[in-house]
């Protein structure tokens, strides 16, 4: 399935159905009245998160929907069938902005969460609803309500707990193919990843998801290389994997480079806990793998593991790190929501949680 992270569309609700005008003709019945129903309303727009999707792709070729336009009122009382609505189904990810892609309306990082983006034009009113003690047949009615249409950009970032950076032809890829059952394509050249790759893993009866992307260079925050569209995918993760080539030419300036480009990026990565993956330790010896990882220790407090994703060396102990960095973010995480829900229930109630759950029985 090819990848898609962002899109614009055009979207429209469905106008609301015009009221009818009728008046009841029977035999035998002189001066019916009006029986003119109302319109039905027209279509909404919902944008709904769901599972099993990862990419934006359905929306490359189908650029434009439109809900339908309310049922007209019918005599004899009938109000019209209301619009179909129109439910646009993302993965779960999705950020959602206007035409300018300046303004955030709506963040869908829940299953089965959902936004209603327009809404249907009411119906309009038949002339029966304008029958008064003083005007007994009015021949009066309203047309359905207005559709409203705007133009919106979907940016999806994935869902990942844990994200793997690092210069292009690191590892990330080999690393990821040797700890999930994740493919991606593996060559001895930069930048073979051309798309963000989820992998789900086991360790001591866990699992999580990795992200890996496309690899990082310098001036990657200004747009050069591949990596700056996607460091968007690392935004949910709660922690990183940094992965260096122990082969390279300076570990040092390798680790520098990608702290660099994530703190000139900002959106919170430059303070996410790391791991950092000294890659390629097949090819080094014991002294050397030592004096690499005392150099690194030099510049950064974060764990460095010596790893092989090609002999699967080290990948145990990064897992259980990173594992232990999620449980951690996520632990606070659900403080700082408990935290919140106190807030409100104190503001609306004046009675603390501990309060409220007292009882005398």
């Amino acid at each position: 399935m090819k990848f898609l992270d962002q899109c614009k569309i055009y979207i429209k609700s469905g106008t609301g159905g015009a009221g009818s005008m009728s008046f009841r003709r029977e035999k035998c019945v002189e001066f019916g009245g009006p029986d003119g129903g109302n319109g039905g309303r027209g279509g909404h727009i919902l944008i709904e998160a769901i599972d099993g999707l990862n990419t934006l792709i359905d929306y490359r070729y189908a650029q434009h929907f439109k809900a339908k336009t309310g049922g007209h009122g019918m005599g004899q009382n009938r109000t019209g069938a209301s619009g179909a609505d129109v439910v646009l189904k993302v993965p779960i990810g999705t950020q959602i902005f206007d035409e300018e892609y300046n303004v955030m309306l709506a963040d869908l990082t829940q299953s089965g969460q959902s936004v209603m983006m327009l809404e249907g034009g009411n119906g309009g009113r038949g002339n029966a609803t304008f029958k008064s003690s003083i005007n007994r047949a009015p021949r009066q009615t309203t047309p359905g309500g207005a559709s409203e249409e705007m133009w919106v950009w979907f940016r999806l970032k994935l869902m990942a707990d844990a994200g793997l950076v690092g210069l292009p032809n690191a590892g990330k890829s080999t690393f990821l193919s040797a700890v999930s059952r994740a493919k991606p394509k593996i060559a001895d050249y930069p930048f073979t990843t051309l798309k963000p790759q989820l992998g789900v893993v086991y360790v001591d009866r866990r699992e999580f998801v990795i992200a890996d992307i496309p690899g990082l260079i310098a001036g990657a925050h200004e747009g050069h290389g591949l990596g700056d569209r996607f460091l968007g995918h690392v935004e949910r993760c709660a922690t990183m994997l940094h992965v260096i080539d122990a082969t390279g030419e300076d570990v040092v300036d390798a680790y520098k480079t990608i702290r660099t480009e994530l703190e000139a990026y900002g959106e919170g990565l430059e303070s996410k806990k790391e791991v950092i993956a000294l890659n390629k330790i097949d090819a080094l010896d014991d002294e050397l793998i030592q004096m690499l990882t005392e150099e690194l220790k030099a510049v950064t407090d974060s764990p460095i593991i010596p790893m092989s994703g090609v002999t699967g060396e080290g990948t145990d102990l990064i897992l259980r790190e990173l594992l232990s960095n999620i449980d951690d973010i996520r632990e606070q995480e659900k403080i700082i929501v408990e935290k919140q829900i106190a807030k409100v229930l104190e503001k609306e109630t004046g009675m603390t949680p501990e309060e409220e759950s007292w009882s005398p029985l």
